[in-house]
């Protein structure tokens, strides 16, 4: 159990070769100065760098100070505004009075939007939600001075207000996310203590080279790859495979970075820079998780670089043709129809969908982090939300990658007169393969060994060992010759062997040249592969299929047991994409297809799949590199976990287009005849957003 729990911690996952800069995630993007983040419609560039750690920490309290600060702002506004209606109630004043009045409310409030408004027409960046505000409000300000119009100061400052109180939540839901990822950015150790010249000194993990030894103490960060050399401790790896569990470690090994050392000291032996360890690529796998975006958020991002423009023109030819159409006269109507502009500008902020659905993709990639499954984009949560084909490696994917003794059959009864007992017992047949195999490096006598983990210890004399090429090893075991091979060696030493009814590595054993019996030897399954299949099954994917490079036998015997559909063996690297590309040109329209897999000769696969899935923790740094979606604890039943996550992500996504674009159409299409107001413009739009912004966030949740 300890070894299945070493191998589950990610070794070597080689993701993205970027310079790292891992508080860039955590960067406000305007948002802690109180701006209004419509991404599509103008973009807050953070130039400086964020290398270091406690500049960061700084970076996180001033996002909170500046929170703070708007929500003092906002309530002194309300209160303000307040009293700025009660006046124009009891108090005769003239309508410049009042604007006077309404303006130090306006003005404390929207002060930030008018400069963003502003910042935007100087860059060219002019059809933004700032200018849209600013121009709807400022119209509202300047409306009560027509002939015949009624004053609109209060609900200038209330559009204002309430934008505001809309980028309050943006701000919030948009921390939330962020802080889904960031406690991945926790894991990045500061310092590590190295041992030089006799003396342990404090240095940072990028000073720190391969084959140095480093001390990790009791709550410290591991700083980088290694083998424990000295000591022992358990492990905390909750942030790179989302399992609480603890993992017991030893001398001899292998852990990773970003780990949190919970109990003894552990000297550890470097394996790899800080550049290469597991912290590093995981963080920059996350960084740049953020820059691919989905074909949902994409669309929306160009719809509203287009619709945008579209909607002020629109305005303008509302605000000005039908008056001058008009048989009152154009300074008559003027007036009326200028109230419906500024409402038609006011609604037609594309906000609720260019906020709240790059929010609800953030939102699900956060949620998968926690769970131990690193999406590389948004883009791929479209593919991954509409799998209906579902293709798997074996080795290392499916099964474990290591031997272990399956089966142990001896032969009931030995000829009269031989050396071997009358009867061997499982226990001793295992007990002899043991000790032959005692100095054997192959993996099939460290699966021997690890059956029978006494053999180094019960006393036992093995003497005269031989290893004889293409047959197996004889050796002298208190007294007796035995022989642990293959049928070939049993031929040559004269022994009746027979096969096993089981598939898998037939190991067979003769004792002073009788048959004793056999033990079978296969790759391991790993404990939730068949439920992985079954998950996937409740799902409705449609098609799962077993690509390897073992035996027809071998891969018929794992694909029954499993549950897959169907299976094809003997398998070489091209013939692996081969099949591939059958298996693209079967699937369905609209339908995408998954190919998991963890070793290098899977990295060509996973690049031409439309997801490539990546077994994290054992796999190869070149099959993680291909990948689209890597899986930290090498869990097959995280494929499903991934693909519910993507479907759920994408349904909040729908669900918040429909909202806006439903609302928004209604109350555009109540202002076009007269019984909209800027009130429920107001709601149309910075009321949306909230409501779809709220929604947005139950991505954070994951369900099972």
């Amino acid at each position: 159990m300890r070894e299945q729990q070493q191998r589950a911690i990610p070794q070597g996952n080689e993701l993205q070769a970027q310079p790292i800069q891992s508080e860039n995630l955590l960067k406000s993007d305007g948002k802690a100065h109180g701006s209004h983040s419509c991404h599509s419609c103008h973009t807050h560039e953070d130039t400086e760098g964020h290398n270091n750690h406690e500049h960061k920490h700084e970076h996180h309290r001033h996002a909170h100070s500046s929170t703070k600060r708007q929500i003092t702002l906002i309530a002194v506004t309300a209160v303000l505004l307040a009293a700025a209606v009660l006046i124009e109630r009891y108090c005769a004043l003239q309508t410049w009075q009042l604007l006077l009045v309404y303006l130090v409310p306006y003005l404390l409030i929207g002060t930030g939007t008018l400069k963003e408004a502003a910042e935007g027409i100087a860059r060219g960046n002019i059809f933004n939600e700032h200018f849209l505000m600013s121009l709807a409000t400022i119209g509202a300000l300047c409306i009560g001075f027509l002939p015949g119009a009624e004053t609109e100061f209060p609900e200038a400052v209330f559009v204002m207000l309430f934008f505001a109180v809309g980028e309050l939540f943006e701000s919030y839901a948009e921390g939330r996310s962020r802080d889904s990822i960031s406690h991945l950015m926790e894991i990045r150790p500061d310092t590590a203590e190295v041992e030089r010249g006799g003396q342990t000194r404090t240095v940072t993990p990028e000073e720190v080279s391969i084959g140095e030894v480093i001390v990790v103490r009791p709550g410290g960060k591991i700083p980088l790859d290694g083998t424990v050399i000295e000591g022992s401790s358990s492990l905390n790896t909750v942030a790179l495979t989302g399992e609480s569990l603890p993992r017991d470690v030893e001398k001899g090994d292998d852990v990773a970075s970003g780990c949190i050392n919970l109990s003894g000291v552990l000297r550890i032996r470097t394996t790899k820079t800080f550049g290469e360890s597991t912290v590093s690529k995981i963080i920059r796998l996350v960084e740049n998780a953020d820059s691919r975006k989905s074909r949902s958020e994409s669309f929306i991002t160009r719809f509203a670089r287009i619709y945008t423009p579209i909607v002020v023109s629109a305005a303008l030819l509302l605000a000005f043709v039908p008056p001058l159409l008009s048989g009152n006269g154009f300074a008559s109507s003027f007036a009326t129809w200028l109230h419906r502009a500024l409402i038609f500008l006011v609604v037609s902020c594309p906000c609720a969908l260019v906020i709240s659905v790059p929010l609800t993709f953030f939102g699900g990639l956060g949620g998968a982090s926690r769970r131990g499954i690193l999406i590389k984009g948004s883009s791929f949560m479209d593919s991954l939300a509409n799998v209906g084909t579902v293709v798997f490696d074996k080795t290392g994917t499916l099964t474990r990658g290591e031997f272990a003794v399956e089966a142990v059959h001896p032969e009931a009864a030995a000829k009269p007169g031989s050396a071997a007992p009358a009867a061997i017992t499982e226990h001793e047949l295992l007990h002899l393969a043991a000790h032959v195999e005692h100095f054997s490096t192959h993996p099939i006598g460290e699966a021997l060994r690890a059956a029978f983990p006494n053999e180094a210890t019960d006393g036992c004399s093995v003497t005269d060992v031989e290893e004889i090429a293409g047959q197996g090893i004889r050796a002298n075991v208190e007294g007796r010759t035995v022989c642990v091979g293959n049928a070939r060696m049993m031929e040559a030493v004269g022994a009746a062997w027979h096969d096993c009814h089981r598939t898998g590595t037939i190991i067979h054993v003769a004792v002073e040249g009788q048959y004793a019996g056999h033990i079978v030897i296969n790759d391991r399954v790993k404990e939730d592969s068949a439920e992985a299949i079954a998950a996937l099954r409740r799902l409705g994917v449609r098609d799962t299929v077993m690509l390897t490079g073992d035996r027809e036998e071998t891969a018929r015997e794992v694909a029954s047991r499993l549950g897959i559909g169907s299976y094809r063996a003997g398998l070489l690297p091209a013939d692996k994409v081969r099949c591939l590309e059958e298996l693209l040109a079967a699937k369905p329209r609209g339908n995408s297809l998954a190919f998991v897999g963890d070793g290098i000769n899977d990295a060509p696969v996973l690049k031409r799949a439309d997801v490539g899935i990546a077994m994290g923790g054992l796999g190869s740094d070149a099959a993680i590199e291909a990948a689209d979606v890597v899986l930290m604890d090498d869990r097959p039943t995280k494929i499903a976990t991934a693909v519910s996550i993507a479907r759920r992500t994408l349904r909040i996504a729908r669900q918040n287009v429909w909202l806006a674009i439903g609302i928004k159409a209604a109350i555009l299409l109540l202002a076009a005849i007269g019984l909209g107001t800027l009130w429920l413009a107001v709601f149309a739009d910075v009321g949306v957003t909230v409501l779809a912004v709220l929604n947005a966030m139950r991505a954070l949740r994951v369900q099972e």
